[in-house]
């Protein structure tokens, strides 16, 4: 294999590779034998693997500098290409599903298999395509324009990403004027901010209709893969999290504004934990890259390997730039075995949690594909990779001294408290989108008092300190998850209860949670979620007193830790 900057990027053929598709599914329904039948699905799994390894090379390449214009053209290439296989993707689905081998099929791929591609079936329609590619579109100009941001700011031009490190400055005069600088940004651009979003939710809204539903909803859900859940469980979830986390995080605000000595905490506040500082890494980029490997060799045999890997093929683009797409994300090069770790490096601790939350996810990735063979079974649906990277951010917790020295102790209570006090956010962005598609022809106007009366809800302790933007209901004009990937964050929600379990299981047993977490990662996704979760022996969230289970290690924890000392 070649370095990551050395893999040669080639645009597929889209005419070609449509009669290819084409013709596979025609195959798989005239398959004669059940050998027949085997070989479509490994023809098509090739076609597959082709297409979404040119397709993550130039969405990688794209984010590493949002200007670059060849890549910008790959990445609509494939954005209009894609939607144009729905057809024969549906045939070739429905000529396995309805094949007389069907019970071969099973036995070769597992019944799962066929569960995906009846999923499948359910979301693709030729009266998608059109939607598809101007939602693509949609999303490319908001990731874009938040990608412009270049805020002159203590010395230097700042991105979102760069802006964010000064949220845990000591002086409290640099975090408020860092919180002024983002929000400024993000209200000089509000009318095109709430333009892309209203035009997302009509054109979801009518995506929904078409395909026979009263509303968006279903169709999210479906194109989410969720099969052993529904919108009720997940509202039943929620619930549990206002009764039973939202007074813990009050609580662990009310603690945090003792302990850095203020009155009130405000917005800009909250990422701030220690008067002196929060713990922040020690090192160059290299350095922490150098100190993680060393973490993931003794962490286990097969950490070690993975992560050796990631370096000596330079998979991973680290550190924040001008013009390069914010947040983190891991990719697969499926033609490669391989992925990639994306993420904006910014000298805080979040440096420090890419390297083992994304890394969770690239671990799972590698172990995955050593000896799964089809693309759609390699990784479990989003709620269940979550729990990779989330339980990961857990079990590195031991090796915190290499990045952090002595104020180790510092970064793993923070972690903690992060985790907890994340929970109640997630499930408000998850509320906000039932809201706003439950209710289309809302106005901009109303969509941003829907999320403020939300942020009362799970964020009661929230002060914006007369922020206008913000007090409006700004705020989630920045979480991008919102734009381009509809109902895609209960998902955290849900891994971080297992990711919970996992913090206290090891410290009960470690060497048993890690066989555990390590036959989740085995599994990939030839389990749906539910059935993951047995897997690996973790407690389903959707039961009642879930939520209130999951957290009490991580509660306990925190209340046997002398805050005030670290």
């Amino acid at each position: 294999m070649e370095k990551f900057s050395s893999i040669p990027y080639r645009r597929p053929d889209k005419a070609k590779t449509l009669r290819a598709v084409a013709a596979v599914a025609k195959k798989a329904k005239r398959a004669a034998t059940a050998a027949d039948a085997v070989a479509s699905v490994r023809e098509y799994n090739a076609l597959m693997c082709a297409m979404m390894t040119q397709s993550s090379l130039a969405s990688i390449r794209h984010s590493i500098d949002v200007n670059d214009k060849f890549y910008e053209a790959e990445n609509k290439f494939f954005d209009d290409a894609q939607p144009l296989l729905m057809p024969s993707v549906a045939r070739f689905s429905k000529a396995l599903i309805k094949s007389p081998f069907r019970a071969q099929l099973e036995e070769a791929f597992g019944t799962h298999y066929l569960a995906i591609l009846e999923n499948t079936v359910k979301k693709m329609s030729f009266k998608l395509i059109l939607p598809m590619q101007r939602e693509s579109a949609l999303g490319r100009a908001y990731q874009k324009l938040l990608a412009s941001c270049k805020v002159e700011f203590q010395g230097g031009v700042r991105n979102l990403s760069g802006l964010s490190k000064f949220l845990q400055d000591p002086d409290r005069e640099v975090r408020k004027s860092a919180f002024a600088a983002i929000s400024g940004f993000l209200s000089e651009h509000q009318a095109e901010l709430d333009e892309l979003y209203d035009k997302l939710v009509k054109l979801r809204a009518r995506m929904g209709k078409s395909m026979g539903y009263k509303t968006y909803t279903p169709l999210g859900y479906i194109n989410m893969d969720r099969y052993s859940y529904t919108a009720e469980d997940v509202k039943r979830f929620r619930e549990q999290v206002v009764r039973d986390l939202v007074p813990v995080c009050t609580m662990l605000r009310e603690k945090q504004a003792k302990r850095i000595g203020v009155d009130t905490l405000k917005i800009y506040d909250e990422s701030f934990q220690f008067t002196q500082g929060n713990a922040a890494p020690q090192g160059t980029p290299e350095e922490l890259v150098k100190a993680a490997q060393k973490m993931y060799r003794e962490l286990s045999p097969e950490t070690g390997d993975f992560f050796d890997f990631m370096v000596e093929y330079e998979l991973m683009d680290l550190v924040t730039r001008p013009s390069k797409r914010v947040g983190g994300y891991c990719a697969a090069l499926p033609d490669y075995k391989a992925p990639f770790i994306f993420s904006n490096f910014n000298g805080t601790s979040g440096d420090v949690d890419v390297l083992t939350h994304e890394a969770g996810h690239a671990f799972e990735a590698v172990v995955a594909a050593q000896h799964i063979e089809l693309l759609e079974l390699a990784a479990p649906t989003l709620e269940s990779c979550e729990i990779h990277s989330m339980s990961m951010e857990f079990f590195t917790h031991p090796w915190m001294e290499l990045f952090f020295g002595e104020n180790a102790g510092k970064y793993r209570y923070k972690h903690l408290v992060d985790s907890l006090l994340f929970v109640p956010y997630g499930v408000c962005v998850d509320e906000f989108q039932h809201v706003v598609y439950e209710n289309p022809g809302m106005t901009p106007v109303q969509r941003r008092g829907a999320w403020r009366e939300l942020e009362k809800k799970y964020l009661p302790h929230r002060d914006y300190e007369g922020d206008e933007f913000m007090e409006n209901g700004g705020f989630w004009q920045k979480q991008h998850h919102i734009y381009t990937a509809p109902f895609y964050y209960i998902d955290y929600t849900l891994a971080s209860m297992s990711a919970f379990e996992f913090f206290g299981r090891m410290r009960e047993d470690r060497e048993k949670a890690w066989a555990d977490y390590m036959a989740l990662c085995r599994a990939g996704g030839t389990l749906p979620y539910t059935e993951l979760l047995k897997e690996a022996h973790l407690s389903n969230p959707f039961e009642e007193g879930g939520v209130k289970r999951a957290i009490a290690a991580a509660v306990k924890a925190i209340e046997e830790t002398d805050d005030m000392a670290l």
